[in-house]
């Protein structure tokens, strides 16, 4: 299981990442354990917008790279309104099952207290 995510940061810029463990990511990025993002370093999270459950890395690769590379701003914003809309934002996803992850937020996952119902 993986998971594609966008961090809303200092500045209101955006950063989409992936991650195996949302939580031990999310700790990485707000600076409480080693790791972590060189961009998320200069520009430190605020927000987790959107995240989104994928089966494999390799779909999970897929969506991130799709955001990032792929996506304007407006799309970006568009798909954290409706995470659910992947296919549309980004058609050629549209026929891998992303799960989008309802009630993940920066704050929870730096309790430890994420749990996305699998």
């Amino acid at each position: 299981m993986y998971y594609v995510y966008i961090l809303r940061c200092k500045g209101d810029t955006l950063y989409t990442g992936i991650t195996p463990d949302l939580v031990h990511r999310m700790r990485c990025h707000a600076g409480r354990l080693p790791g972590g993002a060189k961009y998320t370093r200069a520009h430190p999270p605020v927000a987790l917008e959107a995240v989104w459950r994928a089966e494999d890395k390799t779909d999970a690769a897929r969506l991130e790279y799709g955001i990032k590379k792929k996506l304007t701003r407006g799309q970006k914003e568009q798909l954290i309104a409706a995470p659910e809309g992947i296919g549309i934002v980004l058609p050629h996803l549209a026929e891998i099952p992303y799960t989008p992850i309802a009630g993940a937020t920066w704050e929870r996952c730096l309790e430890g207290v994420f749990y996305d119902g699998e």
